[in-house]
């Protein structure tokens, strides 16, 4: 009996003569070309598998017969099982109403309160509670449009997909099922356990669960939401919690901020890479560290800059810029209080540091910066206005409230040179050197050193005529103690004090020959003097050496009244006649 019945309603759908009224449908499923004329072939008719009633109430459905109870239709492999169906035979087109449900031979499943379909171009349109699900994800909206031939789903009615690790929230996305590719249009949100992307134009692979961004995008650490990373173009491996960032890119971790052209992060690892044009900001520290390459690690709280960096650390009045072949930075417990973080600098190889009142270079320069204490390394040299300092170690010690240099620590072969009158070009230069020389600063100046161990000077004298009251040169005044005392003044330095086994002498400018002038290891750089902060942008500026000139007149003329003397007394003698 039910054999026949289902016979019987499956003739009637296809015999019974329906009324000419044109459905209504929805735009998505009107026609683009007119309706075909040929006759449809049995296969690609939309066929009623079984329905407990047919019905034809001119009242309803604007005359069309209808199905109702347990109906089961099917289409192209496709079944759809609904409450109510009305069927379309002429237009090959249905709609079911309650409980409506597609199985799709692709294993997907569409479930909705009611449906349309149209068997010509295999579209349909849920409505109401819609749901879609397939082996990968769950699709709920109110209203979902379909095409079967192009195998995808589209809303704009906004939407969650759900795959059981992610749940995106989004107004319009085209899910296509054959390669489960989604692509999310306008603003989205993908929620995980581990992470928030938030974006505008969003492409995911729900195989290979790679994620693109075409759009102004973030990814957002659940557990730190201070740690995120921003892009306008990149690709997400979402698996392996790996960003490639293309455009306008930024990593905000642990308070700092990297960008650059092109960059790679890993949530997992916490490394970050960035290639060209790159920037390490740093608000808290007030610095930042630009060059050609850079890499971070979050879990150490490190980072390091290469390809010709540079460090700028602004200060209230001042800043200080570094260069380097490598730059790195990094933060660590203080040893007395482990809640305290101490923030650090280090420049590699041909190190170069730019501050208005002290300029310098070193093989290697490491800063602690919370503490403001520098060290140089290997050869060296700082000059502050027109003094220079030289030694086998520098320390500077910076004072952290007004961000000037308080003093110097120059350890072994310590050498302080200042020139005597900055505004001559006189070869006329005062010296202090020893082992040891503590320098200290005064209004952001050498002002006091005092050297340790075998201390020497060479010290230009003046006093200031009665008459002129303009200075005039005494001499020079050689040093020699175990522990000098200098005063550096405008056009002076005083050995204010020159102790244990002290010796010293004046010789009058007449006296004292030119090479006794300087010490053998007399070095006044002029060539490498960084005296602008771009210069620390190159290895050297490679400045002209300045052509200083002697002042040896006064000795010289010595020189000839000696060497007068010393023919006159030649002339005395008796000249030896050979017999």
């Amino acid at each position: 009996m039910k054999k026949f019945l289902f016979l019987f309603i499956f003739i009637s759908a296809l015999g019974l003569a329906q009324d000419k009224t044109v459905v209504k449908r929805d735009p998505y499923l009107q026609p683009s070309a007119p309706a075909r004329t040929q006759p449809l072939k049995p296969e690609d008719k939309i066929k009623i598998i079984h329905a407990d009633k047919i019905i034809k109430d001119p009242e309803k459905y604007e005359g069309n017969q209808y199905f109702t109870g347990n109906v089961q239709i099917e289409h192209q492999g496709s079944v759809l099982t609904a409450d109510e169906v009305v069927l379309y035979s002429e237009e090959n087109f249905a709609k079911a109403i309650g409980n409506t449900k597609l199985q799709n031979a692709d294993g997907s499943v569409i479930t909705a309160g009611e449906m349309e379909y149209d068997g010509n171009t295999q579209k349909g349109v849920a409505r109401k509670n819609v749901v879609l699900t397939d082996p990968k994800q769950t699709i709920k909206t109110d209203i979902l449009y379909y095409d079967k031939l192009a195998n995808q789903a589209y809303f704009n009615t906004g939407g969650t997909i759900s795959d059981g690790q992610n749940v995106m929230y989004t107004k319009s996305a085209t899910y296509f099922l054959n390669t489960k590719m989604i692509d999310f249009v306008g603003n989205v949100k993908i929620d995980n356990p581990q992470y928030i992307i938030e974006g505008v134009n969003i492409k995911q692979n729900q195989n290979t669960k790679i994620a693109e961004f075409f759009g102004p995008t973030t990814i957002t650490n659940r557990e730190n939401p201070k740690n995120r990373v921003y892009t306008e173009r990149g690709t997400y491996k979402m698996e392996t919690k790996e960003a490639f960032l293309n455009k306008n890119s930024k990593i905000f971790y642990n308070d700092k901020i990297l960008t650059g052209d092109d960059m790679y992060y890993n949530q997992i690892t916490g490394f970050g890479k960035a290639t060209g044009n790159v920037t390490l900001d740093d608000p808290k520290e007030r610095r930042f560290i630009k060059g050609g390459y850079g890499e971070i690690f979050e879990k150490k709280d490190s980072a390091m800059m290469t390809r010709s960096p540079y460090a700028v650390k602004a200060m209230e009045k001042d800043s200080v810029y570094f260069a380097a072949e490598k730059i790195i930075s990094y933060q660590k417990p203080d040893t007395l209080d482990v809640n305290v973080k101490k923030s650090y600098l280090r420049a590699y190889k041909k190190a170069r540091i730019y501050k208005s009142n002290a300029q310098g270079r070193a093989d290697s320069i490491a800063f602690n910066e919370t503490d403001g204490v520098m060290h140089m390394y290997t050869h060296p040299i700082l000059w502050s206005g027109e003094k220079q300092v030289t030694g086998d170690k520098v320390e500077a010690y910076f004072n952290t409230k007004n961000e000037n240099i308080d003093s110097l620590k120059v350890i072994g072969n310590a050498f302080a040179i200042s020139k005597v009158d900055s505004l001559n070009l006189k070869d006329e230069f005062n010296q202090v050197k020893g082992k040891f020389m503590t320098v200290y600063y005064e209004k952001n100046d050498i002002r006091e050193a005092r050297v340790v161990g075998n201390a020497q000077s060479i010290v230009y004298v003046d006093d200031t005529d009665q008459e002129t009251k303009q200075p005039q040169r005494i001499g020079i005044t050689l040093s020699a103690c175990g522990i000098i005392g200098a005063l550096f003044e405008e056009r002076a330095l005083q050995i204010i004090s020159c102790s244990i086994g002290a010796t010293s002498d004046t010789y009058p400018m007449s006296k004292i020959e030119p090479a006794k002038r300087k010490f053998p290891d007399f070095n006044w750089n002029t060539k490498d003097r960084i005296r602008k902060w771009q210069d620390i942008l190159v290895d050297t500026p490679n400045y002209d050496e300045i052509k200083y000139t002697g002042d040896n007149e006064l000795y010289n003329q010595a020189q000839e009244a000696i060497e007068k003397e010393r023919a006159k007394e030649e002339a005395k003698k008796p000249k030896r006649v050979r017999k």
